[in-house]
C-alpha cells in the first residue's frame, strides 16, 4: 500500500504491561532496549502498529517478539500523546496490559530487546519514553497499590 499525504502524520504504537502479583508482591515485565533512543534503558515490550494488524495484534505480536510471552489476555489501558513523548517524531501510543499467574514461563530478550526480566514495583529501573507516566496511570487505574 503506497500513500502520499499532504500533512504530516503521526506515527502510531503499541506498549504491553504485564504484571504478576502474589502475597508480597507486583512485577512487571520491561525490556531492555537495544537501539536508540534510550539505548540500554528499560522499558515496556512494544513497538510501531504494521499496516495491516489490530492495535492488539499489534501488542501481541511485539510482547512475544520481544520477550517470548504469547497468549495472555491483553486489555487496552488508554491512549497516551503527549507531543513530546518519542524524541524522534510524534508518536501515540496504546497502552494494553495483562496479568500473568505464574513467573514460571520462558522469557527471552528479542528483535530489538536486548534483555527482558521481571522488576517489583517496589524496586524500579529509570524508565525509557513517558513509561513511568504510564505505569503511574496503570498502578492507579488498576488499584495496584501493595
Amino acid at each position: 500500500m503506497s500513500v502520499t499525504y499532504k500533512y504530516p502524520r503521526p506515527a502510531l504504537t503499541v506498549d504491553s504491561l504485564i504484571f504478576y502479583k502474589d502475597n508480597s508482591d507486583i512485577k512487571i515485565l520491561l525490556i531492555q532496549r537495544g537501539n536508540p533512543p534510550f539505548e540500554n534503558s528499560w522499558a515496556f515490550p512494544g513497538g510501531f502498529v504494521d499496516m495491516d494488524e489490530t492495535l492488539k495484534n499489534a501488542a501481541s505480536r511485539e510482547l512475544y517478539e520481544e520477550s517470548g510471552i504469547q497468549n495472555i489476555d491483553l486489555q487496552q489501558l488508554f491512549a497516551f500523546d503527549a507531543i513530546d513523548r518519542d524524541p524522534r517524531h510524534r508518536t501515540i501510543s496504546v497502552a494494553f496490559y495483562g496479568f500473568i499467574k505464574s513467573l514460571d514461563i520462558n522469557i527471552k530478550a528479542g528483535d530489538d530487546a536486548k534483555n527482558v526480566a521481571w522488576y517489583s514495583l517496589n524496586n524500579m529501573p529509570e524508565l525509557a519514553f513517558d513509561h513511568k507516566s504510564i505505569l503511574d496511570f496503570a498502578i492507579k487505574k488498576l488499584e495496584l497499590n501493595n
